[in-house]
């Protein structure tokens, strides 16, 4: 059966490919429009009230993907003593201080073996204040803010046990803490693009038509210009980018191994037959092999 071509349909300059969107693009543009440490530094200075000015005071220390991906943070950095790890979410997840608490478990972990720190010493050692801001865009949020707490989790319910983990959590909706907002534009600017594409959605337009849609919108009102002028095919490419699928990397590597194992079972067998004094020809017709397979085989 001949495979169907991709379709494909062209919008204001663009080639689409009708392929699957990443369920994660808002987390990705996130992550984009702040990795430049400036506006990283602008959002902690509208956070915090502080006024730092120089962007290399900011050590960013984000860790990379582990676990095959399940657990990747999106913004996390070093600054005024703290530790400070920045998330977004556009699905609610009540499990968020139970990833604050395995996050900075192993960042704290990783800090006591680059400094060589004896935790069995008589000297305390000194760690970052942790501080874990997640940026919610989704649903179900009426109010500006809320915290998280990590006991709630707990049988015994909040404020038991002996950990503690507290996740603050800040709306990004259109309309929603207006201050801060005020105080960190690229904040501003991407809760706009954002609330536009879902405004499109409600519409009726197909996901793929209310990015583009709204990445027109924003050019024209001058929100967020210097990613969708300069940089748009690399935020397009971004943002329809198929998710990684763990399922089909595991079965593709998976079916790499049995390969690998069946093939150097093969190669057993040939050799053995080979120091028996049997000719390639007479090896390839008895394990149904091609010749060449065979004598490729013995030359390694």
């Amino acid at each position: 059966m001949a495979k169907r071509k991709r379709q494909k349909w062209f919008r204001s300059g663009v080639w689409w490919n009708k392929i699957r969107l990443n369920r994660k693009h808002k987390d990705r543009l996130f992550r984009y429009l702040f990795k430049d440490k400036k506006y990283l530094l602008d959002l902690y200075n509208a956070l915090h009230g502080s006024n730092y000015t120089d962007p290399e005071e900011l050590e960013v220390v984000t860790m990379e993907d582990v676990i095959f991906m399940k657990m990747k943070n999106d913004l996390s950095f070093m600054i005024d003593s703290r530790l400070s790890l920045y998330e977004h979410q556009s699905t609610w997840n009540p499990n968020m201080p139970l990833r604050g608490l395995s996050y900075f478990s192993q960042q704290y972990e990783g800090m006591l073996g680059m400094d060589d720190a004896d935790v069995y010493g008589r000297t305390r050692i000194d760690l970052p204040t942790p501080e874990y801001i997640v940026f919610y865009n989704g649903s179900g949020m009426p109010e500006d803010q809320r915290i998280l707490y990590l006991s709630d989790s707990f049988s015994m319910g909040r404020g038991s046990g002996c950990l503690e983990c507290a996740c603050k959590i800040i709306n990004i909706n259109r309309g929603h803490n207006r201050e801060l907002m005020d105080k960190c534009h690229r904040l501003w600017e991407y809760s706009e693009f954002v609330s536009e594409v879902e405004t499109n959605i409600q519409r009726g337009m197909r996901r793929e038509e209310a990015i583009q849609s709204a990445m027109n919108h924003c050019i024209e009102r001058n929100i967020l210009t210097d990613i969708f002028k300069s940089e748009k095919s690399e935020v397009l490419h971004m943002i329809f980018l198929t998710e990684y699928d763990e399922k089909k990397h595991l079965r593709h590597t998976f079916e790499e191994g049995r390969e690998e194992g069946r093939e150097e079972k093969l190669m057993e067998m040939i050799r053995k037959k080979h120091a028996k004094g049997k000719s390639p020809e007479v090896i390839a017709e008895e394990l149904e092999e091609d010749l060449e397979t065979v004598r490729g085989m013995l030359k390694r």
